[in-house]
């Protein structure tokens, strides 16, 4: 009798047979996620670039969409996905008292879920993102609750290998109440969370939710929660403050052997995104070179140090002026800026200096916002001390100022001011 063989190419092999399963699974009081019967804690990050660098320095899972390339990209790195599905929001003009329109986004995620669920690169899906949030924190239609339960019970119907959360932001925490209430098969919750999430645990004990959690997006104090100047400009964490929060929430607030917190995913593994600022959020710049957050999320992910750290602003002044004051400055006056940076290698540092208009705020997560440009002709030295000229025109603005060592890595920093 003859032996048939059919040859596969080597894409579909790792396709059959080899879709993991995914557990949850309550030990005492505190949660564990299996993957393939193995404890996985995750050390995650939003974003779609330098994958490469989250496993190299100590990641392993990244929140992702659900087009086969990304997955693809994730699977050839062993980084496991937190896969968001396109459910709608009434922020969208989405209407939750719509069943018709319900029916057919609870279909189109069964049928993503239907074409993925084998891919092996699929650890989780995701709901969702902030689907209770309209901007100026107005009520939302409490039925999306519903929908999101009958989602994720037809999905699980399908798929009892990955676990299914919705992702929610921490405005108006007593929604969560609703969510135990209204979402039973809903396996655990994706919180974003920034400056609150140290009370997060206790937020969530208070509503009565006793499932896992994941917090599916943090980073520095968010422009919401911050200072802001008399003309509404909110005061931007310089790279030292943003580096001692991200390590102060890490090991606080993650890394703290709390039974409820399955891992995070750490926000913004890329370049420059406009939000309030560029460099809000940012890991990376526009040219690939790290932050000082970079090297510390590899070493909190592995508890060891690179070899060359970045450097890091520690402080920004206009002449005498300091952060938390008001910043008024005559149109087309010339003034002094000083930066402090430390490089704890004792690189040589070089600087780049610019003046931006503040920008036009968006209503929410900096969808539409424009990048403000830097505004030529102002500043024409480059080091740790400056003259520059006030812009001519009245109105908001910031200096910028950005630190490199040459060794691939950066720091920044920024000040409001206003032009009167």
């Amino acid at each position: 009798m003859k032996k048939i063989f059919l040859l596969l190419p080597i894409w579909c092999i790792s396709l059959i047979g080899f879709a993991q399963k995914i557990e949850i699974r309550k030990d005492g009081n505190d949660w564990q996620l299996l993957v393939n019967q193995k404890p996985f804690f995750i050390k995650g990050v939003v974003g779609h670039t330098y994958l490469e660098k989250v496993k190299e320095y100590g990641g392993n899972s990244v929140r992702i969409g659900f087009r086969k390339e990304e997955l693809d990209k994730a699977q050839q790195l062993g980084l496991k996905a937190l896969v968001n599905l396109p459910a709608n929001a009434e922020r969208y003009g989405f209407d939750y008292d719509d069943t018709e329109a319900i029916r057919k986004q609870t279909e189109k995620m069964v049928e993503i879920v239907k074409k993925t669920k084998d891919h092996p690169a699929v650890m989780m899906w995701a709901i969702g993102n902030e689907l209770d949030y309209i901007p100026g924190t107005k009520p939302f239609n409490p039925k999306m609750w519903d929908a999101v339960n009958d989602a994720a019970k037809a999905i699980k119907a399908i798929d009892p290998n990955h676990p299914v959360m919705t992702v929610i932001g921490t405005s108006m925490m007593e929604k969560v109440a609703d969510i135990v209430k209204r979402c039973p098969h809903l396996d655990l919750l994706g919180i974003n969370t920034y400056g609150d999430i140290y009370t997060l645990p206790e937020t969530l004990k208070k509503y009565g939710w006793t499932k896992p959690y994941v917090i599916s997006e943090w980073g520095p104090d968010g422009y919401w929660e911050v200072k802001r100047t008399k003309w509404g400009a909110p005061y931007e964490q310089t790279g030292r403050e943003k580096y001692t929060c991200y390590e102060k929430k890490y090991r606080s607030a993650i890394d703290n052997g709390n039974g409820q917190c399955l891992g995070s995913y750490v926000f913004y593994w890329s370049g420059f995104k406009q939000e309030t600022t560029h460099t809000w959020f940012c890991m990376f710049n526009i040219d690939g070179l790290e932050s000082p957050l970079v090297g510390l999320m590899h070493q909190m992910w592995t508890g060891k140090k690179q070899d060359n750290a970045a450097p890091i602003v520690d402080s920004l002044n206009i002449g005498k002026m300091v952060r938390y004051q008001n910043i008024y400055l005559k149109p087309g006056s010339g003034q002094t800026a000083k930066v402090t940076a430390a490089d704890s290698d004792k690189d040589a540092l070089t600087y780049k200096w610019e003046i931006r208009p503040e920008a036009v705020y968006a209503s929410y997560a900096g969808q539409g916002e424009k990048e403000p440009k830097p505004l030529p002709g102002l500043i024409s030295e480059e080091k740790t001390d400056i003259r520059f000229i006030a812009p001519a025109e009245k109105g908001a603005y910031r200096l910028f100022v950005y630190v490199f060592d040459g060794k691939g890595h950066f720091s920044t920093a920024n000040l409001p001011f206003w032009v009167e």
